[in-house]
């Protein structure tokens, strides 16, 4: 008997890992907007006119381990004073950092504000997240619909179409 609630609760364990292992890296890291939070912590540090190597490092603890890694290195580089362009080219390889660090070497040639595109990340970061929500709920809409569709025509077909043929059926063959 208990071998047998075992079993169960096995696949049950094993099912809802495959499940966490494909639902992508918003279940790994948590939040889906951690990313957004972090790069407005960043716009907020440097407009309080922190440096960009402390601004970035204020915000590491928020970012998901990959871009954290990344950061970690330009904060690094910046901290022993290399060029910001060389600095951030370490940061072009990882997809979470890559605009952050193309908006960074584009400021450190021209001299514009980081904080407004550090802003401008957070909020096409919340836009993607929304994007996603609402590709997940529209394909939720379309799972429900199937199981639906099977319950239901089976009765439409027993109530609403065989009493018709049976009808049908009947007063044609009265006539012969």
């Amino acid at each position: 008997m208990v071998a047998g609630r075992r079993t169960p609760l096995r696949s049950w364990r094993r099912l809802g890992a495959e499940v966490r292992r494909k639902r992508g890296p918003e279940a790994r890291f948590g939040d889906p907007f951690a990313a957004a939070a972090a790069w407005d912590l960043l716009a907020a540090a440097l407009r309080a006119g922190l440096p960009v190597a402390e601004a970035v490092r204020a915000v590491l603890p928020g970012v998901p381990a990959g871009a954290a890694g990344r950061l970690r290195e330009v904060v690094d580089l910046l901290t022993l004073g290399a060029d910001p362009v060389d600095a951030w080219g370490e940061a072009l390889a990882h997809p979470d950092t890559a605009p952050l660090a193309r908006a960074a070497r584009r400021t450190a040639r021209s001299g514009a504000a980081l904080a407004g595109a550090a802003a401008d990340l957070a909020a096409e970061a919340r836009a993607r997240v929304s994007d996603q929500a609402e590709a997940r709920a529209h394909r939720a809409a379309v799972l429900v619909a199937g199981p639906l569709a099977l319950c239901f025509l089976p009765a439409f077909l027993c109530l609403g179409v065989v009493p018709v043929v049976i009808g049908v059926v009947s007063r044609v063959s009265e006539g012969f």
